[in-house]
């Protein structure tokens, strides 16, 4: 299936400062932001509770909630530093109440009970417990780790499979996008001063892998060039190679991206962080692959022809009959 019936030609690589350009905007902007967040809380992004650790206690009330009130009910409890934010559409009437990290374990326990107790002595107002997250310290700081190094492994091993592939070049390019795919969606979050969760790791390793296998298709188209075209100046045959790919590009990702966009507008609050990494994250993937990756091996062969060096990137192999 074809989405485009004409010959498409658009010159991607004559516009690699125009992409150079918006690819720094949004990494830099992402980065200060990050930085600013260091500085006031302690880390690049806000952390939800399955990271920081302590109590996250979701509440349903029978007729609309006046936050003003609810903390002043868990304040004359004792409670201190508590976050208190709306949830979900206005019509279901819930708050997130969240108690900062514990050092304790066995309090964590005891700041749902003092919550609970709070809203019955000092707010008069019907409620029910919908939900409620406790995550120890000591847990907390365990995934921190384990979504870090999860991140990490997975380019890693990534980097390897396209060495052996292709060529360690071809490998590096693709890293390097997801690198930059991912420091965009983290920084989308630093921006918006959304809280990152377990789920929101998993969108974040999804699209990994969703932008590195866009890559490598453009990679593949790249190669089969190669084999046909040596005489053929390598900008032209990479943007040759890109708007052959176009087609299907737009088709699976323009696809998969109003999905994703469906799950964000009307998923709820629960999958709010999920649909928005992975919206963010579909975006810059699609575009890391065309921008980024592809751009990256005419420059080292710029650069390797200038060093004096032999610039020849690997072809793809006649297939056997």
């Amino acid at each position: 299936m074809e989405f485009f019936h004409s010959v498409i030609s658009i010159d991607w690589l004559g516009k690699k400062w125009y992409f150079l350009a918006f690819s720094m905007i949004f990494s830099i902007a992402g980065i200060i932001s990050m930085a600013w967040h260091v500085h006031t809380i302690g880390s690049p992004v806000p952390l939800g509770v399955d990271f920081r650790g302590g109590t996250q206690v979701q509440v349903q009330f029978t007729q609309p909630p006046n936050i003003n009130r609810i903390r002043d009910a868990v304040s004359a409890e004792g409670l201190k530093d508590v976050n208190i934010s709306n949830f979900g559409p206005a019509e279901n009437h819930e708050v997130l109440i969240s108690l900062p990290e514990q050092t304790n374990e066995k309090s964590l326990d005891v700041g749902r009970e003092n919550i609970e107790s709070a809203l019955h002595t000092h707010y008069n107002n019907p409620f029910s417990i919908r939900n409620v997250e406790i995550v120890g310290p000591t847990v907390g700081r365990q995934l921190k780790k384990q979504a870090t190094l999860a991140t990490i492994y997975s380019m890693i091993g990534m980097l390897i499979y396209l060495w052996f592939r292709f060529q360690l070049i071809y490998g590096v390019a693709a890293v390097v996008a997801c690198f930059h795919d991912t420091l965009i969606t983290v920084g989308a979050f630093a921006l918006t001063n959304q809280e990152i969760s377990l789920t929101v790791i998993a969108a974040i390793l999804t699209l990994v892998g969703y932008s590195m296998n866009d890559t490598i298709v453009v990679f593949d188209r790249i190669r089969e060039n190669l084999r046909i075209s040596r005489r053929e100046p390598l900008p032209d045959l990479v943007n040759r190679s890109i708007n052959q790919t176009l087609s299907r590009t737009v088709l699976t990702s323009g696809l998969t991206f109003l999905t994703v966009l469906s799950l964000f507008i009307f998923g709820g609050q629960v999958l709010k962080g999920f649909s928005f990494a992975l919206v963010v994250g579909i975006l810059i993937g699609t575009y890391s692959s065309i921008a980024v990756a592809a751009p990256m091996l005419v420059a080292w062969q710029e650069w390797r022809s200038k060093k004096g060096k032999v610039a020849v990137l690997p072809a793809a192999k006649r297939a056997r009959v």
